[in-house]
């Protein structure tokens, strides 16, 4: 009898301190109005429009990101499994992408789902985030995602830098 195949897993984490403190980066993931300064930002020409966004646990989220220099469009959705201010986030994570039928095609057929933690540690005045991302099914997507996320996380720290010298 044959055994079946197993697939590949692949994790990701990223970790970033932020000169701001916990409560305040909590607030970027968790408060629509800042989340949409900085989520799919890390491409300079994506439109990013938040259909849905519910940060709670058992809330959904939906995002379109349009990348005109591509001419394609990506959605993004999921669901908030656990949320503990200021402490962690936890979500599900998925993409796929409009043919031009309109009928959508997973973008990571070998990562068709992940989950995504998010944790948020006090850091004296600054707070380190560290976000472990799994479980990918090829090292493709798991390169990918660590490009988006760490490119993310760049904007959010000027996003946070902004902010911090505005109050």
């Amino acid at each position: 009898m044959a055994t079946p195949q197993q697939t590949p897993a692949y994790t990701l984490q990223v970790r970033r301190i932020f000169a701001a403190p916990r409560e305040k980066v909590f607030a970027a993931f968790a408060q629509r109005e800042q989340l949409e300064q900085w989520i799919c930002k890390d491409v300079s020409s994506h439109i990013v429009i938040h259909h849905q966004q519910d940060i709670r646990s058992g809330g959904r989220y939906r995002i379109e990101v349009r990348d005109p220099a591509k001419g394609e469009t990506y959605m993004g959705r999921g669901v908030y499994r656990e949320v503990k201010p200021p402490e962690k986030i936890v979500f599900t994570w998925s993409w796929t992408k409009e043919t031009p039928h309109g009928a959508p095609v997973e973008l990571h057929p070998a990562s068709p789902e992940t989950l995504v933690t998010v944790e948020f540690f006090a850091r004296g005045n600054s707070t380190e985030v560290v976000l472990t991302h799994a479980t990918f099914g090829a090292t493709k997507d798991r390169d990918e995602h660590n490009q988006g996320w760490n490119g993310c996380f760049d904007i959010l720290a000027r996003v946070l830098q902004t902010t911090s010298k505005s109050v």
